[in-house]
């Protein structure tokens, strides 16, 4: 089965600045043609998972009641503009946790391939930093960073690794994606 991996913030919706977290629904602002994205990849049969580090929950910025009211109201309005996330995994863990589960790692990625049979070869992971660009290189699918986040293409000589693809937003990425090969 084919999946889209999303990351959250700068991808689906406005990228709070660094440091800086998306602590209530008010604070969260869809980025333009974002739901009419997972739209059309859920009209063409793709799995669609957001991963995303949400660390704010556990170093008490926000509550985790507070993060699944964010998701409730952002899964609910995808729903209304015909798309379908199957499913939210975040990690809540610090970086000093080590966890398995908090990208670059890719210990959520592996947990959605178990829970839905997904191939991480014919899969993208969608995201707005080089940290998602090593979460999809340590699952094994492709990348594609994209620009409207934190990433900036004049940093581009001082990232750690390349991205497959890059697009200046979410949008753009799924019509290279549906485009027939």
């Amino acid at each position: 089965m084919k999946a889209i991996f999303l990351d959250r913030d700068g991808v689906i919706n406005r990228y709070p600045g660094d440091g800086k977290y998306v602590t209530s629904w008010k604070e969260f602002k869809f980025l333009p043609k974002a739901k009419k994205a997972i739209a059309k990849l859920y009209k063409n049969r793709f799995k669609i998972f957001v991963i995303s580090n949400q660390a704010g929950v556990n170093k008490g910025i926000f509550s985790q009641n507070r993060l699944d009211f964010i998701t409730k109201n952002m899964l609910k309005a995808i729903e209304e503009s015909q798309g379908k996330i199957d499913k939210v995994y975040y990690c809540t863990h610090r970086q000093q946790d080590n966890c398995s589960c908090r990208k670059p790692k890719a210990g959520l990625m592996h947990l959605a391939k178990k829970q839905y049979q997904v191939n991480l070869k014919n899969s993208f992971f969608i995201g707005d930093t080089i940290r998602d660009v090593k979460t999809a290189k340590a699952a094994g699918c492709k990348s594609i960073l994209v620009l409207s986040g934190k990433e900036k293409l004049s940093n581009r000589k001082n990232w750690e690794t390349q991205p497959d693809f890059i697009f200046s937003n979410f949008y753009k990425a799924t019509e290279f994606i549906l485009k027939p090969k």
